[in-house]
């Protein structure tokens, strides 16, 4: 392992600090290194791997489309695009459907829908997006613009311009930065990389209405907290709102990078039309199986009403650390995406679940991610709050 490794870093840019880990294969919630050692995955490759690895009925669709065709362009139509498409549009209650390769260039399409939608309104070139403060939406120049963490940005400037940015769940925060130029608000869900906020219910509402009375478009990032994480198949539908445009990405195509943004009928009619946006790879046959299989296991396997049966113990799982651990300070989240924030750095804390055979993540400095395979059961789930306290107490003896 230690010589693939070495390969790695002598050829590969090094824009990652990784583990010095190498994965050879996946099974359930079950990763397995090149020795053969065994980890609890509760990273799901950063909240793609939402079936778990190695589901048969995933693997076997996507066979049976690669022996057919994998690439046409988006001058001709696709079969498994065009359903992946209508499912999408069903599950989530939106009208039109633009695939894309990833979650930033799904917020890059949503930016410029946004602002089309504005300049066919009155003409003017100088519109401008409010976003949130802690946000991650990307690391292309249109995402990094609205992107609310200075550090993500500060190298790369200038950005795209004309961004403000408020606070989550503070209403007063957004009213400040609306202007008649304003175009739309952009707001994670939950914010993920930023340290697990959620929006609250009646923040959401609240900029909803403004939204809708001053003709300014809510978007919202579903890319992290979408696709039945948070126990809705988006986050936003537990809460009563819609927005007029949604990105998704990650579990959308359970390992195959595919993304999209969605609008209503309302915003496609009067934005971006043929000639505006696109994309090579956007929307392929294979990209589009891998979706419509994942929407498909996703009813088979009830999916939602898992994650709410087994998400309450996750909680409550991680409550119970923060009391017993004074290096741990409070627990905030939602369904299967919750962050654990302590006291101090949580890279050690990490760094000795891995040695114990538990994959984790941060979100942010003194944030312990947890976002496991939306099929993790409790007995996994048990097990993984077993070694994360025996990490706590290692961290608390030193």
């Amino acid at each position: 392992m230690k010589n693939y490794i070495d390969q790695a870093e002598q050829y590969l840019l090094h824009t990652y600090n990784r583990y010095p880990i190498i994965w050879e294969r996946g099974e359930g919630v079950y990763l397995y290194d090149l020795t053969g050692k065994r980890y609890l995955d509760f990273v799901s490759g950063i909240g793609v791997f939402a079936l778990g690895y190695g589901d048969s009925a995933y693997n076997d669709a996507l066979k049976e489309q690669i022996d057919k065709i994998t690439h046409t362009s988006n001058y001709y139509y696709n079969l498994p695009a065009i359903e992946a498409a209508r499912r999408l549009a069903e599950s989530s209650g939106m009208d039109r459907v633009f695939f894309t390769n990833s979650g930033a260039e799904a917020v890059e399409g949503a930016i410029k829908a946004a602002r089309k939608y504005a300049y066919l309104k009155d003409g003017r070139t100088d519109h401008e997006m409010i976003a949130l403060n802690r946000s991650f939406h990307g690391r292309t120049m249109g995402a990094l613009s609205v992107t609310g963490t200075p550090k993500y940005r500060e190298a790369f400037e200038p950005m795209i311009g004309h961004i403000r940015f408020a606070d989550m769940n503070d209403f007063d925060s957004i009213l400040a930065g609306v202007t008649d130029a304003t175009c739309a608000v952009l707001i994670e869900t939950v914010q993920g990389e930023g340290g697990i906020y959620p929006a609250e219910e009646g923040f959401l509402k609240q900029v909803q209405k403004l939204c809708e009375e001053r003709d300014i478009l809510l978007i919202l990032d579903e890319i992290q907290c979408g696709m039945g994480r948070t126990g809705t198949m988006f986050a936003w539908q537990r809460f009563g709102v819609k927005p007029d445009i949604m990105t998704t990405a990650k579990a959308l195509g359970g390992g195959v990078p595919v993304g999209a943004f969605l609008m209503t009928e309302k915003v496609a009619e009067q934005s971006l039309t043929a000639g505006d946006h696109g994309s090579t790879y956007g929307g392929n046959p294979l990209a589009a199986a891998a979706v419509n299989k994942v929407l498909e296991l996703f009813a088979k396997k009830d999916i939602l009403r898992h994650v709410n049966e087994v998400a309450p113990r996750l909680e409550a799982g991680l409550d119970a650390v923060v009391q017993q651990h004074s290096y741990a300070v409070s627990r905030r989240g939602s369904g299967l995406l919750q962050g654990l924030e302590c006291r101090g750095p949580v890279g050690g804390i990490i760094e000795k679940a891995l040695e114990k055979g538990l994959v984790l993540i941060n979100a942010g400095p003194n944030v312990i991610r947890f976002i496991p395979p939306l099929v993790v059961t409790a007995a996994q789930i048990e097990d993984m709050l077993s070694l994360l306290n025996q990490c706590f107490t290692d961290e608390e003896s030193l």
